[in-house]
């Protein structure tokens, strides 16, 4: 029974804190357990390093004082972190959970050192060490976490246990976790996101294509040598037995019969896409399962296709439900069979379309890229249609958020609502161009693609120096007085005198209107009429000379043209899917006036399809995409073009001057064959012809709206006339390309090999050419 209550060693903690945390009271009975429970109490306030409570009884005074004795912790003033690089400095701040001005509690420095380990390991950073260090200053203490990084582990090895039915090769194979191997590129990095994504996506999908739809993986484990930074990645897996098809029934539908239904039905049939033929040739296997054999993700690709069928005739809110049921036969063989049900329910109108996001651009601008309106029926594909025309304006950030759609009345109806972010459109661009045959020089443009915030383009460029001086003024509106017809003047000069070749001097003064008409129940396709008038005169010198002196110095030209184009390419300036098709003609002379009369028709044809991307799964993303594109372009002139023929007949080679043809030097393409000589070609009258046929295939891979790399083939040839076409008689080159758009216009550059070029002894003689194009000669 202590008379008294004595607080020792505390400093910074209040004596009365102390004593009411220890609950003891001087004058009572206490025993072990009320002293026990004192020093938890105390301790538990995390203010302290040490306890004691001790007992004096010989005190002055015969009094017995029991002593309280504490060991403060010291309070931490501040902490840092060093050493942090190869992760974010604020996920490593965010693992310590240790507060500023208060007592530092050795616990949570321990905590904080294993959330940082973890952090790392989850990077891949197993070798990391964190090392914690304190400075006492005035009782206050400074703490900094010290971390050495070290490298990556690398993955020396992956081994798979309890497999029996795929290769362990086709298993890592299928893995973005890879071991490090000989090259310098496979450095066997491992990175937690990607090898759970193996385990959980890309491992299951791999057996779920080959029909073994039970497969589980049943362990994971990495054995890890930290002394010389290498792990070995060891996974079993549980396969499970291989599933046949079965039966097959639809249930519930209505809109669709039975037998429309089952054309999307993967497994009637066994016949391969192109796309699916091109993927299996790169990546050298086929990873179907054989016939017969339930492929999860073919049946899953199957059910999309149906949904969005269901979609695109608007019923949003059916139903859908893809039942596989497994089953064993008699002869103990594994079935599924297989059933949609569906649920189709009333279809969904659209209510309203709203734009959302355009503080600069007029809605009716933007309205007019839509082929959806309020009272259709919702469908889906002209939805995303009208996504991508918003997004092939180039007035907003890309990518442009997908389309929101929310229910608008009990009905079923649906809003559309469209979001945008402008972005700034026009542009001042100056700088230096060159190009074969017209020299050095520098150029100034002025461009606004969105007028007004009414898509209306204003457009004027002058580019100068020793061989050439053009200057062009033009302007656009998509939408004359807000109807559907479009409409183009323009008005230009240009004086340049073209050294390759020796093609000579020409001075070109003209201008042309433009009118365009929408195609009745085709909202991609354009019918434009033209009138362009245009007065020429040549130089002495060059071939052009050669043409002043045969009809005089002034020619006249008056021509009347239209074309029609049917365009559905998504993601410009450098598509990733759809088409063009363009059909023109152009008269001139006759009724028309001018020099000489004459009729020109072009066609041209673009396909292009997506192979696969990079990135893009998140809602908002810009994925990089591979592409397959084919090109095909002709031409046909009739009649006497006269002084005209170096513009409106065509020269074949090059990318500067009349049809490209990588890999060939400018006007090297004759209709009478390649042209034999020195690698400095001089154009003569019989290097253009009044027919040609060209045609392009690329595999390309776009990285965004201003980066495009592609491998190409081209083919072509020149005909002095329609009727010596022969598609068996094409010159060949092959390349590399890469294609952006800066700020100072585009630029291209082509690295082609000619395959046919010939030396000057006629003999095969194939080389590689550099084209260069920049600025406005792009």
């Amino acid at each position: 029974m202590p008379d008294s209550i004595a607080i020792r060693g505390n400093n910074q903690v209040d004596e009365a804190s102390i004593r009411g945390d220890a609950g003891l009271v001087g004058g009572t009975t206490l025993n072990y357990r009320d002293i026990q429970r004192a020093i938890r109490s105390i301790f538990a306030t995390g203010q302290f390093d040490d306890v004691k409570i001790t007992c004096d009884p010989e005190t002055p005074g015969g009094k017995t004082i029991l002593a309280i004795t504490v060991a403060e912790r010291p309070v931490l003033a501040e902490l840092h972190i060093e050493g942090v690089d190869r992760v974010s400095k604020k996920s490593v701040r965010d693992r310590i959970e240790i507060p500023e001005a208060r007592p530092l509690n050795p616990a949570l420095v321990t905590r904080a050192i294993e959330r940082i380990d973890s952090l790392y390991e989850a990077h891949g950073y197993y070798l990391a060490r964190v090392k914690p260090e304190t400075t006492m200053v005035n009782q206050q203490i400074r703490l900094t976490f010290k971390i050495d990084e070290g490298r990556r582990v690398a993955v020396s090895g992956i081994r798979i246990l309890g497999n029996t039915r795929i290769a362990s090769h086709d298993i890592v194979a299928a893995m973005k976790t890879k071991p490090e191997g000989f090259w310098w590129f496979k450095k066997g990095a491992f990175d937690e996101d990607k090898f759970a994504g193996d385990l959980g996506d890309r491992l299951p999908e791999l057996y779920g294509r080959r029909g073994y739809i039970d497969f589980q993986v049943v362990r994971d484990t990495m054995i890890v040598d930290r002394t010389n930074g290498k792990a070995l990645v060891e996974i079993t897996v549980a396969e499970g037995p291989q599933y046949r098809v079965g039966d097959f029934q639809i249930e519930g539908n209505h809109r669709f019969p039975s037998e429309e239904l089952r054309r999307f039905y993967p497994f009637d049939d066994y016949t391969r896409s192109f796309t699916s033929m091109l993927k299996s040739t790169v990546t050298g296997g086929d990873s179907r399962a054989p016939k017969g054999v339930f492929d999860k993700t073919r049946w899953d690709e199957a059910f999309n296709n149906v949904q969005t069928a269901y979609r695109n005739e608007g019923y949003i809110y059916a139903d859908l439900r893809p039942v596989v049921e497994r089953r064993t036969t008699s002869d103990s063989s594994h079935v599924v069979d297989l059933r949609w049900v569906i649920d189709e329910k009333a279809p969904a109108i659209i209510n309203r379309i709203e734009i959302a996001g355009n503080d600069y651009t007029v809605e009716s601008c933007i309205r007019d890229q839509l082929v959806i309106i309020p009272g259709d029926v919702f469908n889906q594909d002209r939805l995303i249609r009208s996504w991508q025309s918003i997004g092939n304006l180039g007035f907003f950030e890309t990518p442009v958020p997908p389309p929101d759609t929310r229910p608008a009345n009990e009905q079923g109806d649906v809003d559309v609502i469209f979001n945008v972010k402008e972005k700034r459109t026009g542009n001042v661009n100056f700088g230096a161009s060159v190009g074969q045959g017209l020299g050095v020089g520098g150029f100034i443009g002025l461009d606004q693609p969105n007028l007004f915030g009414k898509c209306k383009r204003g457009t004027l460029q002058w580019q100068f120096g020793r061989y050439v001086n053009d200057f062009n003024l033009s302007y656009s509106d998509p939408s004359i007085r807000q109807t559907r017809f479009s409409g183009t003047v323009s008005a230009y000069r240009s004086q340049a005198r073209y050294t390759v070749a020796d093609l000579g001097r020409s001075l070109r003064t003209g201008g042309s209107f433009e009118v365009g008409f929408p195609i009745p129940n085709s909202p991609f396709t354009r019918l434009r009429l033209s009138y362009g008038a245009e007065v020429v005169s040549f130089g002495n010198t060059g071939l052009l000379g050669a043409q002043k002196s045969l009809y005089g110095n002034d020619s006249f030209r008056s021509t009347l043209g239209a074309t029609l184009q049917h365009d559905t390419r998504a993601d410009m300036p450098f598509a990733t899917s759809g088409g063009m098709q363009q059909v023109s003609a152009q008269f001139s002379g006759g009724p028309l006036g001018g020099t000489y009369t004459f009729q020109q028709y072009r066609t041209e044809m673009r396909a292009y399809a997506p192979l696969g991307q990079i990135g893009g799964k998140a809602q908002g993303s810009q994925p990089m995409k591979f592409v397959l594109g084919l090109t095909g372009r002709a031409g046909v002139v009739t009649g006497n073009t006269g002084p005209f023929f170096y513009s409106q007949e065509f020269a074949l080679g090059g990318v500067q001057y009349g049809e490209q043809l990588r890999g060939y030097p400018e006007f090297s393409i004759s209709p009478f064959g390649y042209v034999t000589g020195t690698d400095n070609f001089n154009a003569t009258r019989l290097s253009f012809g009044k027919a040609f046929f060209t045609a392009t295939g690329e595999l390309g891979f776009r990285m965004n709206q201003s980066l495009y790399v592609n491998l190409f083939t081209d083919v072509g040839n020149v005909y002095e006339t329609a009727r010596q076409f022969d598609p068996t008689r094409l010159f060949r080159g092959s390349g590399i390309g890469v294609s952006t758009v800066t700020p100072l216009g585009p630029l291209g550059l082509d690295y082609a090999y000619g395959f046919d070029r010939l030396d000057k002894f006629g003999r095969p003689d194939p080389k590689w050419v550099l084209h260069f194009r920049l600025g406005q000669l792009f």
